[in-house]
This record gives C-alpha cells, sequence and structure tokens, in this order.
C-alpha cells in the first residue's frame, strides 16, 4: 500500500497563514496521514518552522525553479531547497524545471556533482508553466539529465495539465516509468479558468489516468480541504485516495 501525504497548501493559504504548517502537519497526521508535503512558498519564518516541522514531513516543495529565467542553472535556488530539506529530515526536494532550454544542457553535468553530494532526492514536477509543465518541455529535460548521467524521477501533478492544455492521460502514459511521486488533484472548469477539486468531483480521465501511474509509490492529497469539521474531511479524503490505490 503507497504512502498517503497531505501537501499542506491542501488547506489554503489563509487556513495555513492563520494557523502555520506545523498545525496543519499535525492535523493531517492526526487524519492518518503518512506523512506531509511542507510548501516552502507558505512558510513565513523558514528558521523557526522548519526544526518544528522536522519528522513530519518527507518532501519539501520549493517554489523556486531549478533553472532561472534566460536559462542558467539556480545553484542558489537548490541550495536552498536542499537546505530546508535537511533542516526537515525530509527524503525528498521537489523542484520544477524552470527555464530550462538548449543552453542549459552544459549545467547538467555541475547538477549531477551536487546530486552526488546529498542523500536527498530531487525530484522534478510538471508546474502550471509552459517552459516546465508541457509533456514536450519535459521529456526534453529529461532526455539530455539522461544523456548527462543523471537519474532524476518525477513528481506526476494529475492536475496541471489542464492549465496548459495538455492531456494528462498521454503524460501519464509517456512519463510513468519516471515517476516516484503523485499529486492527486481534481480539475473543474469555471467560465474563466480551472480549479482544483477533489478527485470525485473532477471532470478529468483521473481514474485511467491513475491507472497508467505506478501505484506503488507516494501519493499526496494536493485538493483543497475544506470544512467545519477539518479532522474529518480530511481523513475522508485520505481513506479514499488509499482504496484507489489498494
Amino acid at each position: 500500500m503507497p504512502q498517503v501525504l497531505i501537501s499542506l497548501s491542501s488547506f489554503g493559504a489563509a487556513e495555513v497563514g492563520r494557523h502555520g504548517q506545523l498545525w496543519c502537519a499535525q492535523l493531517a497526521m492526526a487524519a492518518g496521514a503518512d506523512s506531509v508535503e511542507v510548501r516552502g512558498e507558505l512558510l513565513r519564518d523558514p528558521a523557526a518552522e522548519l526544526p518544528a516541522l522536522a519528522g513530519l514531513a518527507s518532501v519539501y516543495s520549493s517554489p523556486e525553479g531549478l533553472w532561472a529565467e534566460g536559462g542558467l542553472l539556480d545553484s542558489a535556488a537548490l541550495a536552498r531547497g536542499l537546505a530546508a530539506a535537511t533542516m526537515l529530515g525530509a527524503r525528498r526536494l521537489k523542484m520544477a524545471i524552470g527555464d530550462f532550454r538548449a543552453s542549459s544542457h552544459g549545467a547538467l553535468a555541475g547538477l549531477r556533482s551536487r546530486l552526488a553530494e546529498t542523500p536527498i532526492e530531487l525530484v522534478i514536477e510538471n508546474d502550471q508553466t509552459v517552459s516546465a509543465g508541457t509533456l514536450p518541455a519535459l521529456q526534453s529535460f529529461f532526455d539530455a539529465a539522461d544523456h548527462a548521467g543523471l537519474d532524476l524521477g518525477m513528481t506526476f501533478d494529475m492536475g496541471n495539465w489542464h492549465w496548459i492544455g495538455e492531456c494528462p492521460l498521454q503524460a501519464a502514459q509517456a512519463l510513468a516509468p519516471r515517476v516516484r511521486y503523485v499529486h492527486c488533484k481534481g480539475v473543474q472548469r469555471l467560465p474563466a479558468k480551472w480549479v482544483a477539486v477533489p478527485l470525485a468531483e473532477s471532470a478529468a480521465p483521473w481514474r485511467a489516468v491513475l491507472r497508467a501511474l505506478p501505484a506503488e509509490v507516494p501519493h499526496a492529497i494536493e485538493y483543497p480541504l475544506i470544512g467545519d469539521d477539518l479532522l474529518a474531511i480530511t481523513r475522508d479524503q485520505i481513506a479514499h485516495i488509499r482504496a484507489l490505490r489498494t
């Protein structure tokens, strides 16, 4: 049975801002989560919060791209992500590729050397940008990484493909061998935008996407967890994800 995590952004920026990620992490664990994903963009005081969260999180999500605008490897962003993951005792650092382009290939050897120095696994997520979230962009990046001797896995976000007009099922079928972590996210289309929703309310073919992805890797809830009895709602959603993957 795969681990089920809660991405702490699921509780919403307002709720996290009110209570902090430690409170949210403790609620997630009380609801039966195996672990949590700490969100860098929601940290108010990283120096205080990260040590307090140590032992609760297995993933640190960096809001920074691996390649800066212009195609240069953002070594400082990588260092910040690795340092935060280390403080948490997290096994994985999740980042998007950022502005990776043809001129970026030469930096992959340096990235390989840096990652060889740490026990933390870097996993690449498809985000909601054309440069880092489309299937061609990700395949180009992974092909270049392979050529440089880099063994990089992927965080597969089921919902993000919709924001850039991509087919999640096609992406799942193409990228499944690389997937080491799944973000479970349903989607619905509003008049002006896509929004994240629980899987059961999703307009996407989420069951087929899940079937195409490896069942044994950790799965995280990354859709809104909202309601008066937040503990019960979170417990129900964790049970739902577990039932889907057993």
